[in-house]
């Protein structure tokens, strides 16, 4: 941020409950009153704009869906309540659902909410082009520069493209990362800097990104909209300005929200507002905005005879720590343009990415409808497989403006996601198997265990059959290995190189005093030509016959209970003191949770009682007494969702008695 300390000013939730029973009563005198539109940012004098609020009294997603539909902008979903922008006409609009709304203070707290010197860190428009300028000047072998356009008052928009042969139009899958579509969401331009400076300042040093950077070609647009950025912070108190600067005929309300502006679906389903005062404004027509003009013409630009290059994208926002993937348009997962195959990929990837930053990982609509947005556009007119990344933090009293003291960790947080997402970009399908049928490349194959998982005693092997089959072209030999092993284990193939078609026989044995826990091990065939691999799941064991483990997904219903069950049949005696169970939970608010084991005789141990608050997820192994229990038996997993608002599910859990 130049010019250095600055004054933060945003919605702060914090401040609105501390305002106690005088603001409550004042905005909230009754579900359905007219509520008055409360304070205004220092800057907007437009009786019309867009201010925030809190909205409460939710009891479903329906009303979240509603809410959206009346053009306000949800800026945060969380355990039941919202934090939006909306005018004055979408509050009563909301009012009119029978739900309340409070008006939060958008007033800087005096001496409190000013920047430390530190947050200049964040970049405006001019720093960003000379960040990417300075790039390419550092690395000009792999990185060049290209102004794609310009906005509604003449700043560039530009793309950084970052490739072995830079200069040339190779035939490599190709990644698209755009940021700053929302002006206020400025960690975005920095998650997308640390994407550039990652993939060019550590080629040939990570043997991951120069192998990336070497079969890839990545493009990165770190702002989309400068002019809204420079508008937002121009005064030296943050406007909260989210849309472009773009006059509309007939109003004084300036700005079209640039993430509803885009061609597919445009303003189909309620998930956009016509009205130019509002926030999710979508314009008068698709990609009436320069600044959405100029990125569809540039990922048009990239159809070479008819096929379109770039394979993958993330789109970056914030904020509310979230994986989303489309559509956004409707809450149906398989619909035109979205097969079931295609939904599980997305759901699939989505889920693994969130799994590298411990974000949420959910369709786009489950937050709520949305249309004209990137994410649909991508997939649905190009198909581009795309997320959209919701970035730091979830806590609304931070909101769109967190210290610039958080850059380094927040956008560290993303490096894995963002390489594994590029390391799927040339056959997407590879993440549900089906690779040869929707992408097999010359010379291809697949590859299976059988049987694909094995338990074995700490000390003690186990075998598996590797196959492989030709999937495409002619058979090439393959070199085999293994990883993800429990320390001091090892694996010897029968033989260990093969040619395609043929089977190896893989022993795997553990070393003595081998923790007893379930390891995902990852088997390859390494080719001339292409690597595959497939997973063989071990199950180390202290006492033989005495583990078991359930992977099938589990819906947790909100307000009810669900059980998983394992079967424990060949362990003699007693279970031990020593016992445990490994649980794996995707949920966005664990606080609502109860997790207990229910063992064979129907005696149940609380292994989780509501603890957590609004953490994300439960990936943890729970030790317990269990000696007083008969081993064999049906024991079961149940899960209680104790409230409404958050949903998830039961991914795998184990035993280990």
């Amino acid at each position: 941020m130049p010019g250095g300390t600055v004054p933060r000013r945003i919605p702060t939730l914090c401040a609105a409950l501390l305002g106690g029973a005088a603001l409550l009563a004042s905005a909230t005198a009754a579900a359905g009153a007219p509520v008055d539109p409360g304070p205004r940012a220092a800057a907007t004098a437009d009786p019309d704009a867009a201010a925030p609020y809190r909205v409460t009294h939710l009891k479903s997603q329906a009303d979240v869906d509603a809410v959206a539909r009346t053009g306000a902008a949800i800026d945060h979903v969380e355990h039941g309540e919202l934090t939006v922008s909306a005018t004055p006409a979408e509050v009563r609009a909301i009012t009119r659902l029978g739900l309340r709304t409070v008006a939060l203070s958008t007033a800087p707290e005096v001496g409190t909410m000013a920047f430390p010197a530190a947050d200049a860190a964040y970049h405006d428009h001019a720093e960003t082009i000379a960040a990417v300028d300075a790039i390419v000047a550092a690395h000009p072998t792999i990185a060049s520069k290209q102004v794609i356009g310009t906005s509604y008052e003449g700043r560039d928009i530009v793309a950084l493209k970052i490739s072995d042969n830079v200069g040339a139009d190779e035939p490599e899958p190709e990644v698209l990362f755009t940021a700053n579509q929302h002006a206020r969401e400025h960690l975005t331009v920095e998650q997308a800097l640390y994407l550039a400076d990652q993939l060019t300042g550590r080629y040939g040093a990570d043997a991951r990104v120069t192998r990336l950077v070497d079969s890839r070609e990545f493009w990165i647009i770190p702002m989309v909209n400068p002019d809204g950025v420079e508008y937002d912070i121009a005064t030296g108190t943050y406007r909260s300005w989210r849309k472009n600067r773009q006059p509309n005929s007939g109003s004084t309300a300036v700005g079209t929200d640039l993430n509803r502006n885009w061609g597919y679906k445009w303003g189909c389903c309620g998930g956009s507002s016509k009205y130019p005062s509002s926030d999710t404004y979508r314009g008068p027509s698709a990609f009436s905005a320069p600044e959405t003009k100029a990125v569809r013409d540039f990922v048009l630009g990239r159809r070479i005879g008819g096929v379109q290059q770039i394979k993958a994208a993330i789109d970056f926002h914030s904020y509310s720590e979230l994986v989303l993937w489309p559509f956004g348009y409707t809450s149906a997962g398989v619909v035109t343009g979205m097969t079931a195959d295609q939904n599980l990929m997305f759901k699939t990837i989505g889920q693994q990415l969130a799994a590298t930053n411990g974000y949420t990982a959910e369709q786009a609509s489950a937050l709520y409808v949305t249309d004209g947005s990137i994410d649909d556009w991508l997939w649905g007119d190009q198909g581009i497989v795309n997320f959209t990344f919701e970035l730091y933090p979830t806590d609304p009293t931070v909101g769109f403006y967190p210290p610039a003291s958080v850059i380094p960790t927040e956008t560290a947080r993303n490096r894995e996601a963002v390489l594994l997402l590029s390391e799927y970009a040339d056959c997407p399908y590879r993440a549900i198997g089906k690779a040869a049928t929707y992408c097999p490349s010359p010379d291809d194959f697949t590859m299976a265990a059988s049987p694909s998982t094995g338990t074995v005693a700490a000390g003690a092997s186990v075998t598996t059959t590797v196959t492989t089959t030709v999937s495409a072209g002619s058979a090439q030999q393959l070199t085999l290995s293994a990883s993800g092993l429990p320390a001091g284990a090892s694996a010897i193939f029968f033989p260990p190189t093969i040619t395609a078609g043929q089977s190896a026989t893989m022993t795997v044995t553990t070393a003595p005093g081998t923790t007893p826990a379930s390891y995902a091990v990852t088997v390859t065939g390494t080719g001339s030509v292409v690597t595959r691999s497939t997973t063989y799941g071990l199950d180390v064991d202290g006492r033989p016959g005495c583990t078991a483990s359930n992977d099938t997904d589990l819906t947790i219903p909100e307000l009810a209970s669900a059980a998983s069950p394992v079967t424990i049949g060949g362990c003699a005696g007693n279970a031990t003191a020593t016992s445990s169970v490994e649980v794996h939970i995707v949920h966005p608010y664990i606080g609502d949770l109860v997790v207990s084991l229910i063992a064979p005789d129907g005696t149940e141990y609380v292994l989780h009682d509501r603890a957590g608050g609004g953490a994300d997820n439960i990936d943890r192994t729970f030790p317990v007494d269990l000696s007083s229990e008969v081993a064999n038996g049906t024991w079961n997993l149940r899960v209680s969702d104790e409230s409404f608002g958050d949903s998830g599910y039961l991914d795998r859990w184990s035993l280990s008695l």
